[in-house]
């Protein structure tokens, strides 16, 4: 009985919290907010046949997730049977979308006399299998949820027993998001959710639209999760990817309660601190609920000892036979240093015509990237969780090494909650830096 209560006032905790997380965080999330600016006014103009619409979306999403917590099967199952029954859908989800990359192939086929007839059989596998998978997400999703959330609150952050908010997330296609960013520096000044079926031909119309009327650089860029409420998690059959995104999105909505989270987006070094803070969270709790959950699938876990500069460490002697394979990191970390030394002496044109020339190298070395300018680096550069498209800024490396010095992830969360301005990280870090010497 007490274990039955126990689920009850649990499920009627999540239900008030799923309420109230939509508001405040629908309100925290830029892509999702209206932008009320001239600017905004613009952008919505040129891109108003693709925006994404949140309401009908979120009314969806509450609907479905309010019917199934009142049933919660998953309480009824075993961990066993949880972790097969996850493993059973996400390898159905990789099965249909292998079916969806072959029936594309056979109608871009010209040989292909008629397509609906090659295709009928594969056409039927998935229809079928996408059937039982809408069948079986909202218990996926659950069992996700409280595989994350016991995680979670195994390192402290649990209120009564409780995480707050409750861990939400659902399976969709997230919108694409169409980010803007001064030409004279990198610097995202704009983001806006649009269609997630935007086709190629469409973004590279937007994008020029904005760009030519508001003389700025532009790119719309795929994402794999959201943070409104409950969190958009990308359809994929990755199951790292699932766990991990759902506890970094989970982040985004505990941080909207702390001076962090809550001034998202207010400058590009919030977006930088946000990002970067739940990227780290993120791949910890995601490796830690598959070492409890599917130790056949754990990697070793993250590891942030503090390294020196690329160009600061020692090369070593013996020399390769083979030509080195090609470092998308280093080689992206090199163009945005010099993009950055190029735009901060005013020579935006050159500094455009290199990122083109870079683009093709990366494009030679199988790295598709189809447009490379200074959105790109605004959007991409605000992960510094990893060298790469972050250059030479300080606030990645100095929050690993954050992390790295703070003796749980519990306490180097709380440190980072209230950290709004690099200084405060300077600060923080210093003080880490200090206590390690100590002990």
């Amino acid at each position: 009985m007490d274990d039955l209560l126990r689920k009850i006032v649990g499920t009627l905790w999540r239900g008030f919290w799923l309420l109230t997380a939509v508001v405040v965080l629908l309100l925290a999330v830029p892509a999702a907010r209206p932008d009320t600016t001239e600017t905004g006014f613009q952008i919505a103009g040129i891109a108003r046949d693709y925006l994404f619409d949140f309401a009908a979306w979120e009314l969806e999403a509450l609907s479905d997730k309010t019917a199934n917590a009142l049933v919660a099967p998953h309480h009824t199952m075993t961990d066993e049977e949880r972790t097969a029954f996850v493993r059973d859908y996400l390898l159905r989800i990789t099965r249909i979308q292998e079916l969806e990359g072959q029936i594309l192939t056979i109608y871009a086929d010209p040989a292909v006399v008629d397509p609906e007839a090659a295709s009928m059989l594969l056409r039927q596998e998935r229809d079928q299998l996408r059937a039982e998978q809408q069948a079986e997400q909202a218990l996926a999703e659950a069992i996700i949820q409280s595989q994350v959330s016991e995680v979670i609150a195994s390192y402290g952050f649990a209120v009564g027993g409780q995480l707050v908010p409750p861990v939400a997330s659902r399976f969709t296609q997230p919108p694409t998001v169409l980010i803007v960013s001064s030409r004279e520096r990198i610097e995202r000044i704009g983001a806006y959710a649009l269609d997630h079926g935007i086709t190629v031909d469409e973004r590279a119309v937007v994008e020029t639209e904005v760009d030519t009327a508001l003389g700025v650089s532009s790119l719309v860029v795929p994402i794999g999760g959201l943070a409104v409420y409950p969190a958009m998690i990308i359809e994929t059959g990755s199951l790292p990817f699932v766990y991990e995104v759902t506890a970094h999105e989970w982040l985004h909505h505990y941080l909207a309660m702390y001076p962090l989270g809550f001034n998202y987006g207010a400058t590009p070094e919030l977006f930088t601190l946000n990002e970067t803070t739940a990227s780290i969270f993120g791949k910890e709790i995601g490796w830690a609920v598959l070492d409890r959950y599917y130790p056949d699938l754990a990697p070793a876990p993250p590891d942030y000892t503090p390294q020196p500069p690329l160009e600061q460490q020692p090369s070593t002697p013996i020399q390769p036979v083979e030509p080195p394979a090609f470092d998308f990191r280093a080689e992206m970390r090199e163009t945005r240093i010099r993009v950055d030394e190029l735009l901060a002496e005013g020579r935006v044109a050159e500094a455009e015509a290199y990122m083109e020339q870079r683009r093709q190298i990366f494009v030679e070395n199988g790295f598709n990237i189809r447009k490379l300018n200074q959105a790109y680096f605004a959007f991409y550069g605000s992960y510094a969780d990893t060298p790469g498209a972050t250059g030479a800024d300080p606030i990645g490396p100095m929050i690993r090494e954050l992390r790295y010095y703070s003796p749980s992830l519990a306490e180097f969360i709380v440190t980072m909650r209230s950290i709004t301005h690099v200084h405060q990280l300077e600060a923080a870090l210093e003080q880490a830096r200090q206590q390690a010497q100590q002990q």
